[in-house]
């Protein structure tokens, strides 16, 4: 598949929030919440984690992984961090629409 499509490495999340969402019926909302703040919310990401029937040792590391790049950012990397999870949004309810 091509421009644009979930195939498209562009627009796919990485395994863990793919994961994260699949145990979320607002997958967004979840998205958002763990990177509202200034700080990666870790205890929320595995909170989210936990309700999988089976947890991979490698998610939860790459959990980690990402929060400590997320916290690493500058305020203006966080704030394109964010903008990019509600562009994947758009860009998924426009294709679900069209």
């Amino acid at each position: 598949m091509a421009g644009g499509t979930a195939a498209d490495p562009a627009c796919a999340l990485p395994a863990w929030a793919d994961a994260l969402a699949r145990s979320s019926d607002d997958p967004l909302a979840e998205m958002l919440a763990m990177v509202w703040g200034p700080r990666f919310d870790r205890e929320h990401a595995l909170a989210l984690l936990a309700r999988l029937p089976r947890t991979d040792g490698a998610l939860v590391h790459a959990i980690h992984a990402f929060g400590e790049r997320f916290d690493a950012l500058p305020p203006s990397g966080q704030r394109a961090l964010r903008q990019g999870i509600l562009d994947i949004a758009d860009n998924a309810s426009c294709r679900a629409s069209c």
